[in-house]
């Protein structure tokens, strides 16, 4: 899998066959951060006010919307006003695992409706291609092709993932079996060494979003461990995923901007826009 990632964002949003990356790429590149806020809070006013209050400065939003304790349709539906309002996609960190048929109802139904605002959902492929296929279908059935998309969980920052080596390499090539549907992956790195089997297609371009990025920690005592986003980056991420270094920061606007020169200077560095 050949690298992109020294490429800038409007040269890949230029030549990405995906809808919904073309667009990420673009809301990159105007906005000017490669930053995820993982908004880890378990209350609807919380979710809603740091959506709001830090949503000009980053590109993505990501949920773990099974933790809102007061969650209702009104939620999501103010989460994709404020998507709106600020320009930045939803991705529902729901990590798919189960058989297929499952997941769709896991994806399309229930308390949650997921497929009806997150842009963005990803996926452990450990029971195999089906799970994808299961989400693909479910997308292209609901006519939401340029709309909605799957990241593939291929790499995990906490200490003794077991999500490496061969699991990694089956990751991209079980991608490449889905190229409208998923754009990416959630990694440590960009995969361009994973040994993975299928030849690479016309165009591929997948997009890395690396998790445990934090300015002021390297682990916790559960066992996650962080980088920076300079070195996240160097690694090959093309979106940095924050969480607790930003929301949990006395001042969280401060921190999200500081996340966001701090991401973009890197950023500019890779695709040498500046020396």
């Amino acid at each position: 899998m050949t690298s992109r990632s020294i490429l800038t964002y409007e040269a890949r949003a230029k030549r990405h066959p995906n809808a919904l990356a073309k667009k990420l790429f673009e809301i990159a590149s105007s906005k000017q951060t490669n930053v995820v806020l993982s908004a880890d809070v378990t209350t609807t006013r919380d979710l809603l006010s740091l959506a709001d209050s830090l949503g000009p400065y980053i590109a993505v939003l990501k949920t773990h919307i099974d933790i809102i304790n007061d969650f209702t349709p009104s939620t999501a539906t103010s989460l994709q006003n404020l998507s709106t309002k600020h320009n930045f996609l939803l991705f529902e960190d729901r990590k798919f695992i189960d058989i297929g048929s499952t997941v769709q109802k896991q994806y399309t139904s229930g308390i949650f409706g997921i497929s009806s605002w997150a842009h963005i959902v990803n996926a452990s492929v450990l029971a195999g291609e089906g799970i994808i296929d299961a989400l693909s279908q479910s997308i292209s059935s609901a006519d939401l092709s340029n709309e909605r998309a799957v990241l593939i969980l291929a790499e995990m920052t906490s200490k003794g993932s077991l999500a490496t080596n061969e699991y990694t390499s089956r990751s991209v090539d079980i991608a490449r079996q889905f190229p409208s549907t998923v754009i990416g992956f959630v990694a440590t790195r960009e995969l361009s060494a994973a040994n993975s089997t299928p030849t690479e297609t016309e165009n591929e371009d997948f997009v890395v979003f690396t998790t445990g990025v934090n300015l002021g920690s390297k682990g916790d005592a559960l066992g996650q461990q962080y980088q920076t986003p300079a070195s996240a980056m160097a690694r090959g991420a093309d979106f940095i995923i924050a969480g607790r270094g930003i929301y949990a920061a006395t001042d969280p606007v401060v921190a999200v901007k500081q996340y966001q020169e701090e991401g973009w200077k890197a950023y500019l560095s890779r695709t040498k826009q500046v020396q």
